[in-house]
């Protein structure tokens, strides 16, 4: 991160931290702002991230000690960066991952893959189920919660409605492999087209599994009138994960947070910021504190 970069984003949620404290104080904060007049539930959830994109350089030591100086709970571990946790690790290594993550007070939520079904050849397809069973596999002998996959668009010349369906199906047979296994999976809401609220929904009612769910992505997609309220409501029966990014973007954080409060979510949400990558860690502590202080603003007073 440089100097320029830092200046600028950490004025940046300063300036919002202290807008959102200023609203607070005149009661024009979270509650006020929930629409029913009364006070909502309390945060029930944590503050986690994904290594996609602050972390992607850091190997595990780096995450475990930036992660307990920040106070974040929980580590979305996303493929190809440099931490290493991939399906290629022996169990001798993954045992060594799952008790250093332990020892450091670090939840090891998760593995983020980059497995999609929404590909028009079915050997393809298969492939990536097959990929994804490997991370079932890997997330269970390292005591994670869930393996994220993804759709990454609608493919041309292909009926909207047949790709929702192969994807449901892909997904009901790897929700069947990680059931087995203890774990769950998490499709992203995700991809031009698939990321339409909608369009998952199908997606989720084909697949039909307890173990597959979703996790919702705060995409600019989830609005419907200046709102999130409808898209919210239609996909929280399956909600399990919920990754934020920018926090001062013009995405309506009070209404996530108020929602997510509201419907008693327990679980965790990921920071996953595109674009920044921090090789020097004091800056990205830095960083990190001031986000950590303006999700605690946005979110509301722990239950």
């Amino acid at each position: 991160m440089s100097q320029e970069f830092n200046r600028r984003e950490v004025l940046g949620l300063s300036t919002a931290l202290a807008g959102g404290m200023a609203l607070a104080s005149t009661g024009t904060g979270l509650a006020a702002q929930s629409g029913s007049g009364q006070k909502p539930s309390g945060r029930k959830y944590q503050l986690g991230t994904v290594t996609y994109n602050i972390a992607a350089h850091w190997d595990v030591p780096t995450l475990l000690k930036v992660c307990k100086d920040v106070g974040l709970t929980a580590v979305e571990f996303r493929t190809t960066h440099k931490h290493g946790v991939e399906p290629a690790l022996a169990k001798p290594q993954r045992a060594e991952i799952r008790k250093r993550c332990a020892d450091a007070g670090l939840r090891q939520l998760s593995l983020g893959t980059v497995c999609q079904f929404h590909e028009a050849d079915p050997a393809v397809v298969a492939r990536n189920v097959e990929t994804c069973k490997q991370f079932i596999d890997l997330a269970s002998d390292l005591g994670a919660k869930g393996v994220k996959v993804r759709p990454n668009g609608l493919p041309k010349g292909v009926a909207v409605e047949k790709t929702l369906e192969q994807i449901g199906k892909a997904l009901r047979t790897c929700g069947q492999a990680a059931a087995d296994a203890g774990v769950e999976v998490w499709v992203e809401v995700h991809g031009s087209g698939t990321s339409h609220p909608p369009h998952m929904r199908t997606i989720m009612d084909v697949a039909d599994h307890p173990a597959v769910g979703i996790t919702w992505n705060s995409n600019g997609t989830d609005l419907k009138d200046g709102s999130i309220k409808e898209y919210f409501e239609l996909l929280r029966p399956r909600l399990r994960c919920c990754h934020i990014n920018e926090l001062t973007s013009s995405y309506p954080w009070r209404e996530l947070f108020g929602l997510l409060n509201a419907a008693g979510y327990d679980r965790y949400t990921l920071i996953e910021i595109a674009g920044l990558e921090c090789d020097k860690i004091g800056d990205a502590t830095r960083f990190l504190r001031f986000y950590k202080a303006l999700w605690n603003e946005l979110s509301g007073p722990a239950e």
